[in-house]
């Protein structure tokens, strides 16, 4: 899948959650335009990021659309995979 195709698909969840980037940005106290950048970067890859800043708006976008932005970017979710193999 395109990153232009995660992004909107990120985009759709928030607006069914009545929210949009500008929206999630300003609530979470992050600049608007590096909610952005980083969504556009990010969405759709395979690996983590290295920035903490980066790592924290994917966290917490992943946990307000309730889906992962990035595989294993929710610790939560990484402890219930683990949890099942065992």
């Amino acid at each position: 899948m395109s990153q232009a195709t995660e992004k909107r698909q990120i985009q759709a969840r928030l607006i069914e959650q009545g929210s949009n980037f500008r929206q999630f940005a300003l609530s979470h106290g992050y600049e608007v335009r590096t909610v952005t950048q980083v969504v556009q970067r990010w969405a759709g890859q395979k690996t983590l990021p290295r920035g903490r800043l980066t790592f924290q708006i994917l966290q917490d976008l992943s946990r307000l659309i309730g889906k992962e932005v990035l595989p294993g970017i929710l610790p939560e979710n990484t402890e219930q995979t683990t949890a099942q193999a065992v």
